[in-house]
């Protein structure tokens, strides 16, 4: 007996350290989901968990030292010293640097003070306004710096003009491309070019506007 109390008593604590810690805790006002899933009124929060709100809803992530007001109709993803901000809204406040990121922007307190500060995606665009504290800036063209009182746009995705050049796999294509693209269209347009070049070399001698008597 003696000795399966000892075994209970090592056993125990490391199956307590196996188990990974929740990494925050997350309250919904309303309707909120986790990884698909919804909640009644709070939940674990584990690095990975997806968290979406409804149009009429917003959820509260708190970690120590850091709270996220999830705003209505958003979807975040909580990765621990980091938010993703899939779309939607959110507000910080951290004293431990807790970053957000929107798409190839990533906004993040410069300093250990208590920070506060908001970051919203939306059609594309990614809103950054600091309330307390100064901010890093980081996307595809550098690092800036947003001081406190200030807000700043920025694009949420990497040269728009290479999307826009870029054709959507699928996407349909103009009709007047497929009939300019067709072997027909590059016969007859050749049939032209010749055309005009043999006339050209034909009359090269004649004047351009011949002189009547």
């Amino acid at each position: 007996m003696k000795i399966l109390s000892c075994m209970m008593v090592l056993i125990f604590p490391a199956a307590l350290w196996a188990a990974d810690p929740p990494g925050a805790m997350l309250y919904s006002h309303g309707t909120a989901l986790i990884n698909g899933n919804s909640i009644s009124r709070s939940s674990a929060l584990f690095s990975g968990d997806l968290v979406q709100t409804n149009s009429d809803s917003v959820a509260n992530i708190n970690a120590t030292g850091s709270s996220v007001l999830v705003l209505n109709d958003s979807l975040v993803q909580y990765q621990g010293n980091t938010v993703n901000l899939e779309h939607g809204g959110v507000t910080i406040s951290t004293s431990k640097l807790l970053a957000t990121r929107a798409g190839v922007v990533t906004v993040s307190p410069v300093s250990g003070a208590w920070t506060e500060f908001e970051v919203r995606d939306v059609d594309g665009k990614v809103q950054i306004a600091a309330h307390k504290g100064d901010l890093t800036i980081h996307d595809d063209k550098g690092t800036t710096t947003l001081a406190q009182g200030e807000q700043t746009t920025r694009d949420d995705s990497e040269q728009d003009a290479k999307k826009k050049n870029r054709r959507t796999p699928g996407a349909a294509v103009p009709p007047w491309e497929d009939a300019l693209d067709s072997p027909w269209a590059v016969g007859i347009g050749a049939g032209i070019v010749a055309g005009g070049t043999i006339w050209v070399l034909s009359h090269g001698d004649d004047p351009i506007s011949p002189a009547k008597p």
